[in-house]
């Protein structure tokens, strides 16, 4: 556990395509000073508006985890959020010139490396994270999303498709750093060919392809390649759960448990995980046992 808080030592760029708007999009990433948070700039619009990566700015969840503010959105954020949090980056700016952040492969992996290649700086504040004290619990149409008091930041994520290769999977995760980049970064974004087809008929995933998704028919995967992971299903789910997580805006030490959940419910765990304030306290990282 990082007691202080953590930027990046140098600017890193990319470049890649949006899932759904198969636009080219550039992005520069930046250090940030102390307690910044991470936020989005829109490079490409009049006045350069700014996003803060905030569970109150998203504004949508239906295919992505898109943030909103005063009429500007950028969409599809949940990869480099999950890289910022599993890296335990807290301060960062995010330069983009169109409106959904690239899918590069579908995972992390490109982001993981970037971030790690910039170097990353211990800054002079102090970490603050959330403790989860009492369960707070969601659940929604056979879906549900828990989190449970814990002493490390734990994901253990259930999936179940009715797929012969995919059917129901389990994985369970005590996150840290190294743990991030060799077990979750890589497990890139699914999904099944007659909902891409559907998808694409009706002007979304115009980026998708097997370059950066991993494709099932009713047989088995189109991807030459094979998968990374045998249960690379499941481990995408806890990829794109610790993106929506980071949203609180600090660390969380708690136990996330879910059952088929996906964007729209983890990001109403997260609003009734700050009303219920009984549930949580605040603390300097990392937690000192009395």
């Amino acid at each position: 556990m990082h007691t202080n808080q953590r930027t990046l030592a140098r600017s890193v760029e990319c470049s890649g395509i949006g899932l759904h708007s198969g636009k080219e999009v550039n992005v520069t990433i930046k250090a940030a000073p102390v307690n910044h948070g991470i936020k989005f700039v829109r490079m490409d619009l009049p006045h350069k508006p700014i996003i803060s990566a905030h569970f109150r700015n998203v504004v949508d969840t239906s295919l992505a985890t898109t943030l909103g503010a005063d009429g500007v959105i950028v969409s599809t954020v949940e990869h480099l959020m999950a890289t910022f949090a599993g890296l335990s980056i807290d301060n960062a700016l995010v330069e983009m010139d169109a409106y959904e952040a690239p899918i590069m492969d579908g995972s992390a992996e490109a982001f993981t490396s970037m971030l790690q290649e910039a170097g990353i700086k211990t800054q002079s504040g102090k970490r603050y994270m959330f403790v989860v004290k009492k369960p707070i619990e969601m659940e929604d149409d056979g879906k549900k999303v828990g989190l449970y008091p814990s002493d490390t930041l734990k994901i253990s994520y259930t999936i179940e498709f009715d797929h012969p290769l995919v059917k129901c999977q389990s994985y369970s995760i005590s996150l840290t750093d190294s743990l991030f980049e060799k077990e979750i970064s890589r497990a890139r974004t699914f999904g099944f060919l007659n909902e891409v087809n559907y998808l694409k008929q009706n002007g979304f995933a115009r980026g998708g392809s097997l370059e950066n998704a991993v494709v099932l028919d009713q047989e088995g995967i189109l991807n030459d390649e094979g998968l990374r992971y045998q249960d690379e299903f499941v481990r995408h789910k806890v990829l794109d759960c610790i993106g929506d997580l980071s949203l609180l805006g600090m660390p969380v030490l708690g136990h996330i448990v879910a059952h088929k959940s996906g964007h729209a419910l983890n990001h109403a765990l997260l609003k009734r995980f700050i009303d219920q304030k009984a549930c949580w306290e605040t603390v300097h990282a990392p937690l000192v046992s009395p």
